[in-house]
Order: structure tokens, then C-alpha cells, then sequence
């Protein structure tokens, strides 16, 4: 039997949060691992300008991304053991977090084919 889609119940915000989350923790110049817990503490979230923003070689519509600056939505990621609790001044995501299946990657991140 495949693995079941979602096993924690996020919702649309969430696993549009995380899936960004992810993204940016696999970014060197954004993310750093912390050797002790496997945590990726993030270093910055990025900034839209306009209808979109960048992170690394994709582009992300604005819309896609408003749980990025939202305690509300991190205080939800925390309670499930997806994010450490401490936004905003301490933002990381767990091994839980970086492992979770949102299959929305490629829904949200719109890269250019040239």
C-alpha cells in the first residue's frame, strides 16, 4: 500500500509554507545545518517584490507564499514537529520537516526551461 498524502492533515497554507520552507533550507547561502539536531536553521526568507519572488533558480507567485511571514501558520508547523517553535526570531526546519512529502513542488516553484 503507497504511503498516505498529507498523513498530518495540513492544510493548503501549510503545506505551501513548508514546501517554501524546504526549498529554502536546501539553499547554501540561506540555510545552515545544525550538526546536533539535523535542524536547517534558516538565515533569511525572501522578500516579494511585485506579484513574485526568487529563491534560488525558481520563481514563486506571492499568493503561494503568505504562511512565510504568518506566526499563526509557523505556530501550526511547531505543534506538528515540522518547524522548531520561535518564529521570528529563531526559524528552522526539523529533519520531520525536510523529509515530509507536500507534492507540491513543482505546483508552486516555476522554473524556466532555457
Amino acid at each position: 500500500m503507497p504511503p498516505k498524502q498529507n498523513p498530518l492533515k495540513l492544510n493548503s497554507l501549510q503545506l505551501k509554507t513548508l514546501t517554501l520552507l524546504q526549498t529554502i533550507a536546501a539553499l547554501p547561502d540561506a540555510a545552515a545545518t545544525d550538526e546536533a539536531s539535523g535542524n536547517a536553521v534558516i538565515r533569511w526568507l525572501p522578500e516579494p517584490h511585485g506579484n513574485h519572488f526568487h529563491i534560488g533558480d525558481a520563481v514563486v507567485m506571492s499568493r503561494d507564499a503568505t504562511g512565510l511571514h504568518n506566526p499563526a501558520v509557523w505556530v501550526a508547523l511547531a505543534r506538528k514537529g515540522l518547524v522548531v517553535e520561535g518564529y521570528p526570531a529563531h526559524m528552522a526546519v526539523t529533519p520531520v520537516g525536510l523529509a515530509y512529502d507536500t507534492g507540491l513542488g513543482e505546483a508552486i516553484q516555476h522554473h524556466a526551461d532555457h
